[in-house]
């Protein structure tokens, strides 16, 4: 497998982050999710002007992973909370942690992993909270290998279109 070099994202790194949000987000729920409103919210919350965004906030960090030849692979997206759980000021969210089909496996989601764990130790977090959709069997299992467990439950908007999310938690 070709191996990932991970590095925090830079605000050039926009346009990049904006097309694998996209391709990652399709990959993962164009089995069950209706076109039109796949395509509405990748528009919107994967567009170059989200991830600008993203980048240009000292509260959030983007971590992109990329090929030897510099292609964009994966990423995660480190932010404040921002679920329908309680919080306080020592939690923090991955709020989104992907990677392209063919380079799953092999411990590169393990790796990404260990390097937002360690951002968060580095926030001073005690906890890291994720919302995932419970459709999503391979991701539950990635998480519960990882220490994560279920504490609440939200829903997130996919388009106009009302999904069902697991809200997990981890504690540092």
């Amino acid at each position: 497998m070709t191996p990932i070099a991970w590095r925090r994202a830079v605000p050039e790194d926009a346009p990049a982050l904006s097309v694998l949000g996209g391709a990652t987000f399709l990959a993962s729920f164009a089995h069950d999710h209706p076109g039109d409103a796949l395509i509405d919210h990748i528009r919107h919350a994967h567009g170059e002007a989200y991830y600008r965004a993203a980048l240009a906030d000292p509260e959030q960090t983007v971590l992109i992973g990329e090929t030897p030849l510099g292609a964009a692979v994966g990423y995660a997206l480190i932010t404040p909370p921002d679920l329908p759980v309680p919080t306080d000021g020592d939690d923090v969210e991955l709020k989104r942690i992907y990677l392209l089909p063919g380079w799953q496996g092999g411990g590169n989601g393990d790796r990404l992993m260990e390097l937002v764990t360690a951002e968060a130790k580095a926030r001073q977090a005690k906890r890291l909270l994720l919302a995932v959709y419970p459709e999503n069997e391979r991701a539950r299992r990635f998480y519960a290998r990882h220490g994560f467990a279920q504490i609440g439950e939200m829903t997130f908007m996919v388009g106009a279109v009302p999904f069902r999310d697991l809200i997990y938690a981890w504690t540092l």
